[in-house]
Order: structure tokens, then C-alpha cells, then sequence
């Protein structure tokens, strides 16, 4: 009854609150016993919405405690179930969702009739008064914007610094207009050109505090070293832009969240999750595409890495040809979701296990709307 309660969207002050957003309030576990806390929760949330006594930014803000300490709380839950000898009650929620330049009544009446809950949207640039009517008409047919793309930068380039600040400052304004609690990030990106590792052979060894590369594989690393040079401004520069960046994200109730792509940066796991929770914030976290970083290692060993730092995911089909590397990468190409080489059951466990609670977002073209929600609806029920 109570799970029934937690998934529905809850509505006030004109903002969706979203059962991934109730799951932040977990930390709290430890202290109660869950079937009370389950309790609480759902009738504090019923009865918020019934009264609208809280406003966004506010309610926000106390999310955002709770979801810093997030990280200990959800392996203190764990600890706890398994020492009462019970398995965790907290279902593994994931919404399906596309992504378009805006909403119209076209592609919402579409996307909604085939099955999709939410959108993610690529115009970060539009008056806010435009983003709020865009929003009523994607509300209108039952479409949450969930997530603001603002894509790549270049943070790691200082003519372009201060620009591309303002630019993201811009896509956590018009984010929060649209009523989206993301926008995606591409910090910055290095040529392709440079010598470096084969995806597969990555083998970086960083220092865990600055974050700074020692090696990027394993032997003589000579061949590297200006990869390597270019990577460590680029991590600094990046770091430096998103805690300049916090306040905003904070003031607008909008995270950050830094996608993996094919930018040459924090090509490990470990090396990316270690980027991701550097910040230790909770308006700072992951945009996970399970299809850009097949090529580097299995889809599993990102998401064991990357673990609560997972807010939102993109999927898409890769598919590798030879498997090389120790964790399973390999060359290859794209290739539609259902001829990926991805084992999505095993991939839809682990999201179980982590407890993800969000939306899957798809960025590919190959199939229908219909079919596409098919896919979707197969993979959630592995």
C-alpha cells in the first residue's frame, strides 16, 4: 500500500515530486523501523500535497541535506536488513522517457499514447517565460520534463571559460522553469588525435585526493604524457567550474549531473566515479549513458563504481565485436538497444541492487515509439 503511495507524482506549488526524490529521505532509515518511516513518509507527502505549505525551493533545500548523507544511510539500511535476516523493502522504480527539443501537443499526445513518462529536453537556451509554457503543455498530456541537455563544454579552454559558465548558469535557470530537477553536463573534452590507450587498455592509476594521473596503462607511459598533461588540466578546470557552479544549481533546485561521453576524460570506473563523488554534494551527480562506455568495460562495472552517484540514465545499443580488455571492453560500433551487446538482465539487476530509483532516458532513433516503450518495458521487468 504504502510502495502505491511512494511511486505517484506529488503535486504542489506547480512542481512534481517524483518517488526518486522520496528515496532521498532513506537516510533516515537507520533510526526507525522501515514499515514506520514508510508510514510517515507517505502521509507527510499526502498531506503536503493536500495543504501546499511547501514551497519548491524550500522543500528542495531540506531534500538536499537529507541527500547528503545519503550515501551512508543507504548502506546503513543494507547492514540493517541483512543483520535482521530480511531482505530491503524499497523497490527499484525506473520511468521511460525520450528526448526532443521541446514539448508540443504533437509529441507529447505521441510519446504519451506509446508509453513514455517523461522528456528530456536539448533547449537550455529560451526565455524562461518560453520554458514555463512549454512545460504546462507537456504537463497538459501527462509528459514530466525531467531533464535539461546542455551537453558539452569547454571548461579546460579559458577563452571559452567564463562563456560557457554563464551558458550552464542559463540551463539550471531555464531547467527549473521547465520544472526538470537536472541538466546534463559535458564538463569539456580532448582531441581524439592525441596519443593515448585503446579504450580497452585504459589501466589509470590517479591520485584519489587531487584526482591527478600517474599512468593511464600499464608499461612505459612516455608515449602519454601529453595525454596525460592535458587530462589533469582538464579535471581541474572542470572541477573548478562545477563548485562555481553549485550555488546556482542549489538556488534553482536543479543538480548537475556530469554524463559520460566520448570526451577522452575519466576513462576508467573508478577514475569516473571518483570525478562524479569528488564534489561530496548532493546538487553534484551522475548522468550515466549505459551504451556510450561499453567499449571501455562492461556496462556492470561502471554502475558498481558509480553506485549512489547515479541520478539519471541514457541508454542505447553498443555492441562489441571482441572482447579485449580485463573488464570486458572491446572495439565495436553502435548498434540498436535489443542487438546491444549489454546483457540488460544483468544490467536491470545491478539498478535493482543499487536501489536506482529514476528515469531511463533513450537517445537512439532505430526503432518506433511503440516498440521503443516495448524494449523499455521488457528490460524494467528483468
Amino acid at each position: 500500500m504504502f510502495s502505491d503511495k511512494l511511486k505517484q507524482r506529488v503535486k504542489y506549488n506547480n512542481f512534481s515530486f517524483g518517488c526518486n526524490g522520496a528515496y532521498r529521505f532513506l537516510w533516515l532509515a537507520p533510526f526507525f523501523d522501515p514499515a514506520i518511516m514508510l508510514l510517515c513518509l507517505s502521509r507527510f507527502f499526502i498531506q503536503q500535497a493536500k495543504i501546499k505549505m511547501i514551497s519548491r525551493r524550500n522543500f528542495l533545500g531540506a531534500a538536499s541535506v537529507a541527500a547528503a548523507t545519503g550515501f551512508l544511510a543507504q548502506f546503513q539500511y543494507s547492514a540493517l536488513t541483512q543483520e535482521k535476516g530480511t531482505a530491503g523493502t524499497f523497490p527499484s522504480e525506473i520511468y521511460k522517457a525520450r528526448i526532443a527539443n521541446a514539448p508540443t501537443d504533437e509529441i507529447c499526445a505521441d510519446w504519451k499514447t506509446a508509453g513514455f513518462d517523461g522528456m528530456e529536453v536539448t533547449r537550455w537556451d529560451i526565455p524562461i517565460a518560453e520554458a514555463r509554457a512549454n512545460r504546462l503543455i507537456a504537463e497538459k498530456h501527462g509528459i514530466s520534463v525531467h531533464s535539461v541537455m546542455r551537453g558539452w563544454t569547454n571548461f579546460n579552454h579559458s577563452d571559452k571559460y567564463d562563456t560557457d559558465i554563464e551558458s550552464v548558469k542559463t540551463a539550471l535557470r531555464v531547467a527549473s522553469a521547465y520544472g526538470a530537477d537536472g541538466v546534463l553536463l559535458v564538463p569539456c573534452q580532448l582531441p581524439r588525435d592525441m596519443v593515448m590507450p585503446e579504450p580497452w587498455n585504459f589501466d589509470i592509476d590517479f591520485d584519489p585526493q587531487t584526482l591527478k594521473i600517474k599512468t593511464v596503462a600499464e608499461g612505459d607511459n612516455a608515449p602519454y604524457a601529453d595525454y596525460i598533461a592535458a587530462h589533469n588540466i582538464a579535471t581541474e578546470s572542470s572541477i573548478r567550474a562545477i563548485e562555481s557552479l553549485i550555488p546556482t544549481a542549489a538556488k534553482e533546485g536543479v543538480r548537475i549531473l556530469i554524463e559520460n561521453v566520448w570526451n577522452q576524460l575519466w576513462c576508467t570506473p573508478k577514475f569516473f566515479a571518483a570525478f562524479c563523488q569528488h564534489f561530496n554534494h548532493p546538487w553534484v551527480g551522475c548522468y550515466f549513458d549505459l551504451g556510450n562506455h561499453v567499449k571501455y568495460a562492461r556496462c556492470e562495472e561502471w554502475i558498481k563504481a558509480l553506485g549512489n552517484s547515479l541520478v539519471k540514465l541514457h541508454i542505447k545499443g553498443y555492441r562489441v565485436s571482441e572482447v579485449r580488455g580485463k573488464l570486458g571492453g572491446g572495439p565495436g560500433d553502435w548498434a540498436p538497444i535489443d542487438q546491444a551487446s549489454t546483457d540488460w538482465k544483468s544490467v536491470r539487476k545491478l539498478l535493482a541492487e543499487k536501489r536506482y530509483n529514476g528515469w531511463l532516458t533513450i537517445e537512439e532513433g532505430a526503432h518506433s515509439n511503440e516498440e521503443y516503450s516495448r524494449i523499455l518495458d521488457e528490460i524494467i521487468a528483468m
